[in-house]
């Protein structure tokens, strides 16, 4: 059995010799981590530096490297709305500059904070302000001073409150420089110079000329204003979403991948989560309905959820005459909005009815079910073809990339294989929904729609005989065989047990290498090996034709956990929380990363934007949903539990906010038995055990009681204790011998399955050509 194969890993504790008597959970109100955001600074080196990232929660973000001193990137700085208002700035003492090469530099989820010989600089957002401030203490000297980079700006003024700069790229705003202290300073139209104790620089922007105020109100309130954003990122990693365990790294990861994918939780245009940083800060919706589970729901944000669905649902396509009426937008940004995918809409739907089992909310329905309605109903009379696929066009899927916006790069039309298992769940979805609002004859015709295009994927999509799924039919009806990871997104609708394990196993051996999951198999002549590589191709002919995209990272490792696999999917989900902390931007998961390592290198260079939403929140869904087990099925007051604990584990305590209360989690591995943990907090439900070889069972647990399991070889135990220490329940289950046959059978199957090797061929089709000067974006070639 799984559970026997423990290994050692560096950093766990050694395994206890027998079973604790005593609960693993703390009292009623006991703390269940260790970390908050003053514990989770990363120091980084002078000689690996790193990017950073800040929101504050509204429209603006800052973007910086740690140890760059007047850096002037494309998006570097500071940003409002898709509009770049500040480079970077500059600060010294008297005559010297800091230099940041030379500072000890530590990030934290709030601040960065810089050391340098003559000072000690914090630089900080805040929340739903726009105003940045540069904090300088423990200074040693007589004056400090700052420069703003000029490039994006206007020389400066003096004005009524500071210095002024008008931004090129915001015509009308004001960027005010100021110190912190109301004190006299100098300017000499570079630099602005102030008393070693004026406390730093505060940088403001305003479009009413309201900048005396803003800087007026920071200085009285600045400490309550830092506390309040504080204390929101520590009800995050403390409250919402504590973990701790033996493994400080996991424990450290998943609290920064929490607080980084919350940061591009906005409101820049209605409330929405933006795509990523630097350069897609605007709302996708593809990517936010791809990122809404584990940034939103398994964080417990609710009146988020809500705002997010509202809001976006405004911009439905509702024009009777277009060709996209019912579609949810793909992208809505300040300059307009387009409708040109397929797969955002089935997500918008599948989330909604995931909120609702997380919440048990029915009365939202009845606001949203009209976008809902129409959604499907514009798709089953005009959107399918005659088998009842959704049909689309050659890039309306997530591989959209388009040359001079004419060029598909990778083609999918007209019927993608993960398209067609989102419109099925568009559909089981939306009929449970109309039941909801008492449209039962509706909810009717919804699943047989959704029985059909099950019955007719299975015979279209599913080859048998070579155990396989295909990509994607093309227009003529021929099924196309490249070998992607979209057929994981398929897998449940598929009813052959052997060709959902053949599919699992071969995506890890061919797709799935240790730093993500390739978007093509290296062994197609499409294949591009490295996102970025102008002397031979295009890069978006790399796109995705083979470079790495870490979102799809979450649905490998489902799969590997629902076929019992947890040990393999944990090296890549551990290899991710690595990158978090020790590479790349500070806590956070980039969007894409080469397909092989650069000659001369053991590791795949990052692309793409450096902090992704669906990169950070696959990651925490498929810690909850998939290692942790946890499916909130609150429509029916259920809650199932299946956890699958990798072995590198040995102790756990996590909490999980769940309707109007949370449900807390522990686990202990010992020598001869596991035990789990289970305390509802402010909610009743039935727990729906699936607990490795044993029969499924379910137990109905009161607000406060606490469900102990204790597993051994030879038998389980579980019994259910009120708040007031009374046992109320007690069972006792032998193995299921079925049970514990499959899975037998399926670490037989995965025994020996490894991440895929890159070949580093060096005759791809791809390197056959040189281009010098290398390709821009321009080029058709």
């Amino acid at each position: 059995m799984k559970f026997g194969q423990l290994f050692a890993v560096a950093g766990c504790t050694a395994l206890l010799g027998a079973c604790s008597g005593s609960s693993l959970l703390p009292g009623q109100d006991g703390p269940l981590s260790r970390l908050d955001v003053e514990d989770m600074g990363i120091a980084v080196a002078a000689d690996s530096q790193r990017e950073y990232s800040f929101t504050d929660k509204k429209a603006s973000f800052w973007y910086g490297m740690t140890h760059t001193d007047n850096w002037d990137d494309w998006h570097s700085g500071w940003n409002i709305a898709k509009r770049r208002l500040l480079s970077d700035y500059t600060v010294g003492v008297d005559g010297d500059t800091l230099s940041r090469r030379e500072a000890e530099v530590t990030v934290y989820p709030y601040k960065i904070n810089r050391v340098y010989a003559k000072a000690r600089e914090n630089f900080y957002m805040f929340d739903r302000v726009e105003l940045l401030y540069v904090e300088l203490s423990d200074v040693k000297g007589d004056s400090v001073w700052i420069e703003l980079s000029p490039r994006l700006i206007s020389a400066g003024k003096q004005g009524a409150t500071g210095i002024e700069f008008a931004p090129k790229e915001s015509a009308g705003g004001v960027i005010t420089l100021q110190p912190f202290k109301d004190v006299a300073c100098r300017w000499n139209g570079t630099r602005l110079m102030a008393p070693a104790d004026a406390g730093g620089f505060i940088i403001s922007y305003t479009e009413d000329g309201s900048a005396a105020q803003v800087a007026a109100l920071f200085r009285r309130d600045h400490e309550k204003m830092l506390s309040e954003r504080i204390d929101r990122m520590n009800a995050l990693v403390e409250k919402s979403n504590p973990l701790s365990s033996d493994n400080d790294t996991l424990d450290r990861a998943m609290a920064w991948i929490v607080l980084t994918t919350d940061e591009l939780i906005t409101c820049q245009q209605g409330n929405g989560i933006y795509a990523g940083l630097p350069w897609f800060n605007e709302y996708w919706g593809r990517d936010m309905f791809i990122s809404m589970p584990g940034a939103v729901f398994c964080t417990g944000q609710w009146e988020t959820a809500r705002s997010i669905f509202s809001d976006f649902a405004k911009f439905q396509d509702r024009n009777p005459e277009s060709e996209t009426l019912g579609r949810i937008p793909n992208r809505a940004n300040l300059e307009g909005i387009i409708y040109n995918t397929a797969d955002g809409t089935p997500r918008f739907v599948t989330d909604v009815y995931e909120y609702m089992q997380y919440t048990g909310d029915t009365t939202y329905l009845a606001s949203i079910y009209p976008a809902i309605e129409l959604s499907i109903n514009s798709v089953i009379e005009r959107g399918t073809d005659t088998d009842g696929f959704l049909v689309h066009a050659d890039a309306d899927t997530w591989m959209d990339a388009k040359r001079q916006g004419k060029y598909p790069c990778s083609p999918r039309g007209n019927r993608a294989v993960d398209i067609q298992a989102l419109w099925y769940g568009q559909l089981r979805s939306g009929a449970e929904m109309a039941r909801i609002m008492g449209h039962d004859d509706e909810g009717r015709r919804w699943d047989l729609a959704a029985d059909s295009l099950l019955a007719k994927f299975n015979r279209m999509f599913v080859n048998t005989a070579d155990t396989l799924v295909y990509d994607h039919l093309n227009a003529d009806g021929t099924p196309d065989r490249q070998y992607r990871p979209n057929m994981l997104y398929a897998l449940d609708m598929v009813a052959d047990t052997a060709v959902v394990m053949k599919e699992t196993r071969d995506a890890w051996r061919r797709l799935v290498y240790p730093w993500g999951v390739a978007s093509l198999d290296q062994n197609d002549p499409q294949f591009h090996p490295y996102h970025e590589n102008w002397h031979h191709y295009h890069k978006d002919d790399a796109y995705h034709n083979g470079t790495v995209w870490l979102w799809n990272n979450g649905m490998a490792m489902q799969r590997m956990i629902e076929a019992g696999q947890q040990d393999i999917a944990w090296q890549l989900f551990e290899n991710m929380n690595r990158q978090a902390l020790y590479e790349g931007a500070v806590g956070s998961l980039s969007e894409n990363a080469d397909a092989w390592p650069r000659k001369g290198t053991q590791w795949a260079r990052r692309s793409g934007t450096f902090l992704q939403a669906w990169s950070n929140a696959e990651q925490i869904r498929v810690w909850y949903q998939g290692f942790l087990g946890i499916r909130p099925a609150l429509l029916d007051g259920s809650i199932t539990l299946a956890p699958r604990i990798p072995s590198a584990l040995n102790t756990l305590r996590y909490s999980e906010l769940i309707g109007n209360g949370r449900l807390l989690g522990a686990f202990e591995r010992t020598a001869d038995c596991r035990i789990y943990e289970y305390r509802l907090s402010g909610i009743a439900a039935r727990l729906k055990f699936d607990i490795e070889d044993f029969a499924t069972f379910d137990l109905a647990v009161a607000e406060g009681s606490t469900v102990r399991v204790k597993v051994t070889d030879t038998e389980l135990t579980a019994s259910v204790t009120d708040r007031d220490g009374k046992t109320t329940s007690k069972i006792a289950i032998a193995p299921d011998p079925a049970k514990a046959a499959r899975q037998q059978a399926m670490d037989r199957y995965f025994d020996g399955t490894h991440f895929a090797v890159p070949s580093m061929k060096e005759n791809l089709p791809s390197l056959s050509r040189y281009f010098d000067p290398p390709l821009d974006y321009s080029s058709i070639e």
